[in-house]
């Protein structure tokens, strides 16, 4: 075969290329169309899939503060009736060491009055220590409980900031 003749066959292979091109380049644009729209079609759902998981997510992160929120009310209803009781025990114990005090005191000044100066004055030193111990004891217990409550708020405080974060 000349090269005149593979010229002329290349010639006619060239034009059938040529004449199917046109064809095929719309073939070609049709499928990235329909590519198009299924990716359209697939990042849509996959966004209506994520709108619908975050709302789940926020439900439920609603629901557990919701639930933090009362937890932490039943605690500090337990607290304050705690707080409440132990104070009314420590009030009616200092009531009774009163009252226990105040009978001492009468029965030694009934049956005493010849050294009633000197024991009144032992006696009064005796009842403003105890008195002044009690109270110490009454307001360190106050401040320690005063401390863990302050301490318990602010660590379900961070908690729910943490959780709400």
């Amino acid at each position: 075969m000349t090269t005149e003749e593979r010229l002329y066959k290349l010639e006619g292979i060239v034009e059938g290329v040529m004449a199917t091109l046109p064809e095929r380049i719309t073939s070609l644009e049709n499928r990235m169309d329909l590519l198009r729209q299924e990716l359209k079609g697939d990042i849509a759902g996959l966004r209506q899939e994520f709108k619908g998981e975050m709302a789940a997510l926020r439900q439920e992160f609603k629901g557990e503060m919701a639930a933090l929120r009362q937890e932490f009310k039943g605690e500090m209803a337990a607290l304050r009736q705690e707080l409440k009781a132990e104070m009314g025990s420590l009030e009616g114990r200092l009531g009774e060491q009163m009252a226990s005090l105040r009978q001492e005191l009468k029965a030694e000044m009934g049956s005493l009055e010849g050294r009633l100066g000197e024991q009144m004055a032992s006696l009064r030193q005796e009842l403003k220590a105890e008195m002044g111990s009690l109270e110490g004891r009454l307001g360190e217990q106050m401040a320690s409980l005063r401390q863990e409550l302050k301490a318990e708020m602010g660590s379900l405080e961070g908690r729910l900031g943490e959780q709400m974060a």
